[in-house]
C-alpha cells in the first residue's frame, strides 16, 4: 500500500489515477475580479497549483466574471499580477466565464427543452419563503408546471430584455422536498440590466455560479475541482448540472477547510469597504491580508507559501496563529536580510570630549552571520543619533543602557559614559551629554574593557531624515471568525499603524522599493513602495511566543 501524502486531496487523486478513474490531473483557480487576491486565496492557489505540478497535470486560471455588479478589469490585471509575483504559471491557460455565456444560454435552453428548468415570477423575498427551511419542506412556484414552449418563450424575452430586473429568474427544476436547501429548485439566470467590463452591452441575463462553474469546469477538462468548504452543500447541485447536460468528461468537486489567520478577516466586501471608506489605504495597505499588501508589507512570496504549506490541507475547521506568517518572514529574512541601523525615534547626544570637526569612519558588517556578505563604513562625529528608549532619566534596577553615569558600548565604536540628560518641561528627553573613552574603538579593545550595555547610533549630521511605519495587528479580536461581520468595525485596533520620523544610515537613502533589511535592535524593514520617504516594518526580530 502507497504512504499518504499527508494530503487529503493528493491522496484522492492518486487513488482517481490508481483505479484509472482518471488517466491525467487537471485544475483550476476561480477568482470573481470582484477585489483583490489576500492570503486565503493563496491556500486555494497554492493547493490546485501545486497538486497539478506534483502529479504532471495543468492548472487554469479562470476568472469567475458572471456578475457584472462589482467586478472591473482593475481586478483581473491584479489577479494575474499576484499569482505570477507569486511564482505560479497556469499553465492550462487563462480563461474567462464570461466566454462561455454562449454556451451557459444553450444549455439552458437544453434543461428547459428537457422539462428540467422554468422560467419563475417570484421576486428573491417570496422564492425565499417558498423555499422551506431545514424541517420543512419547500413549496413548488406557481410557475413550475409551465409548458416548454412558454419557458422557451419567456427566457429568450429574458434574453432580448423585455423584463426588468428581479422579474424574474430561471430555475432549475430538481426537488422542493429535499433536505437539501440547495436543490430546492435553484435560480440558474437572473436579470441584470448593467454592461459586463468584457462582454460590454452583450446580455442582460448572467449565470449563477452554481451553474456556469461545473459546466466551465467541464468544458476545460477539469478534473480535479477543489474548492473551499463552504460549497459542500452546492456539490450535488454542482453534480446535477454535469450530469443533467449530459457531459461526456464529467470533472468532480472536492472541499478543503478555508484558511482562517488570528486577528484578521478574509471578506472581500468587508475589505473592499476599509478601502472605500479610506480607512485602508489601498487595497495594498499593509495591515490588509490581500496578496499586494504583503508584498507592500515586505512578505516575499516563499515566505507566503511556506506559511500555507505549514497551515496544511484538511476538512476541519481551523485557525492559524498570526504569529506563524510572521515566523516564516523572519526566518527567511534572518538569514538573508543585510544588516543596517535605523534610530526609530532619535534623540541627539553629544560626545562632549571629541572634536567638533573631526569625522571618522568604523567598519561594520552587513550580514554578522555570513562573512561573505561584506562590510560598510558608517561615518561617527562629535554629534551623534541614539534612540529615546535606550535613554532613563529614571531607571529600573540592572538598566544596562544611558542612565546618568552609566557607561555603555556604542555599537561597533567607542564606549562612553553619560554625564548629563537633559529634559523639557514634560521630563522627555531633549539630548545626552557623554565622554567617550577614546582609548575604545571597537567591539574587542586591546584592554579588555567590557560594559554590559550597547547600544545603535548614527552621526547626527548624516543621518538621513525619514518616515517608519511600525505595523501592528489589524484587530484586537484573535478569532474573528466568531464575531458578526456588522460588527468587525468595533474591533478595528486603533493603533494598528505608528508613523514615526527617523534616522537612517546614510546608505539607505539608495534603497530601492520593495528591499528589505533588517535594522540592528529594531526589526525587518523593507522601502515602501508607494510612499519613498518611508520603510515598513515587515516584522518584529523576536516570535512574540513559540511557534509550533
Amino acid at each position: 500500500m502507497e504512504e499518504s501524502s499527508g494530503n487529503f486531496l493528493y491522496d484522492i487523486i492518486e487513488s482517481d489515477l490508481r483505479e484509472g478513474r482518471e488517466d491525467h490531473v487537471h485544475t483550476r483557480f476561480p477568482p470573481e475580479p470582484n477585489g483583490y487576491l489576500h492570503i486565503g486565496s493563496l491556500k486555494a492557489i497554492w493547493i490546485n497549483a501545486s497538486a497539478a505540478e506534483r502529479f504532471g497535470g495543468k492548472f487554469n486560471l479562470r476568472y469567475d466574471d458572471t456578475n457584472p455588479t462589482k467586478e472591473s478589469m482593475e481586478f483581473v490585471d491584479s489577479i494575474i499580477g499576484d499569482i505570477r509575483w507569486l511564482g505560479f504559471e497556469p499553465t492550462g491557460g487563462i480563461f474567462y466565464g464570461s466566454d462561455y455565456f454562449d454556451k451557459c444560454y444553450e444549455y439552458a435552453v437544453k434543461l428547459i427543452k428537457d422539462g428540467k428548468a422554468f422560467v419563475c415570477d417570484l421576486g428573491a423575498d417570496e422564492m425565499t419563503a417558498y423555499r422551506g427551511t431545514l424541517t420543512e419542506p419547500g413549496r413548488e412556484s406557481p410557475w413550475r408546471n409551465r409548458t416548454v414552449e412558454e419557458n422557451l418563450d419567456l427566457f429568450e424575452r429574458m434574453k432580448n430584455g423585455e423584463f426588468p430586473d428581479g422579474a424574474k429568474t430561471l430555475r432549475a427544476k430538481i426537488d422542493m422536498a429535499s433536505p437539501n436547501l440547495v436543490l430546492r429548485d435553484p435560480a440558474i439566470y437572473r436579470i441584470r440590466h448593467m454592461s459586463h467590463h468584457r462582454q460590454g452591452d452583450k446580455w442582460c441575463i448572467y449565470p449563477l455560479y452554481d451553474f456556469a462553474h461545473p459546466i466551465q469546469d467541464a468544458i476545460e477538462g477539469v478534473t480535479h475541482s477543489m474548492c473551499s468548504i463552504e460549497f459542500t452543500n452546492n456539490r450535488p447541485l454542482y453534480d446535477w448540472v454535469v450530469d443533467n447536460i449530459g457531459f461526456e468528461h464529467k470533472p468532480h468537486q472536492y472541499e478543503f477547510a478555508r484558511l482562517n489567520v488570528t486577528y484578521t478577516v478574509m471578506s472581500k466586501r468587508y475589505l473592499r469597504a476599509l478601502v472605500e471608506s479610506g480607512i485602508a489605504d489601498g487595497w495594498d495597505d499593509p495591515r490588509l491580508p490581500t496578496i499586494c499588501a504583503l508584498r507592500r508589507r515586505g512578505y516575499t512570496p516563499s515566505a507566503l507559501i511556506d506559511f500555507v504549506s505549514r497551515a496544511g490541507v484538511s476538512r476541519a475547521y481551523s485557525i492559524v496563529d498570526y504569529e506563524l506568517l510572521e515566523h516564516c518572514i523572519r526566518e527567511e529574512l534572518n538569514r538573508t536580510a543585510p544588516r543596517r541601523i535605523c534610530v526609530l525615534d532619535p534623540v541627539k547626544a553629544v560626545i562632549t570630549n571629541y572634536p567638533e570637526n573631526k569625522k571618522e569612519y568604523f567598519e561594520l558588517p552587513n550580514n554578522p552571520g555570513d562573512p561573505d556578505s561584506g562590510t560598510r563604513l558608517l561615518p561617527f562625529t562629535r554629534e551623534i543619533y541614539i534612540d529615546r528608549e535606550d535613554v532613563s532619566v529614571d531607571p529600573p534596577p540592572k538598566y544596562f543602557r544611558l542612565k546618568k553615569g552609566g557607561e555603555v558600548r556604542l555599537m561597533g565604536s567607542y564606549i562612553v559614559r553619560c554625564d548629563e540628560i537633559i529634559t523639557d518641561t514634560d521630563g522627555n528627553v531633549t539630548e545626552v551629554r557623554c565622554t567617550a573613552d577614546l582609548e575604545t574603538g571597537c567591539d574587542m579593545p586591546a584592554d579588555g574593557r567590557k560594559v554590559k550595555g550597547t547600544v545603535h547610533w548614527l552621526s547626527a549630521p548624516d543621518a538621513v531624515m525619514m518616515k517608519t511605519a511600525l505595523y501592528d495587528k489589524l484587530f484586537t479580536e484573535a478569532d474573528m471568525t466568531k464575531i458578526d461581520s456588522a460588527d468587525y468595525d468595533a474591533y478595528l485596533n486603533s493603533d494598528s499603524v505608528r508613523i514615526a520620523e527617523s534616522a537612517f544610515e546614510p546608505s539607505l537613502a539608495d534603497a530601492l522599493p520593495g528591499e528589505r533589511f533588517q535594522f540592528v535592535r529594531t526589526g525587518y524593514f523593507c522601502r515602501d513602495t508607494k510612499h519613498s520617504d518611508t520603510f515598513n516594518r515587515i516584522v518584529s526580530l523576536k516570535d512574540s511566543k513559540p511557534v509550533k
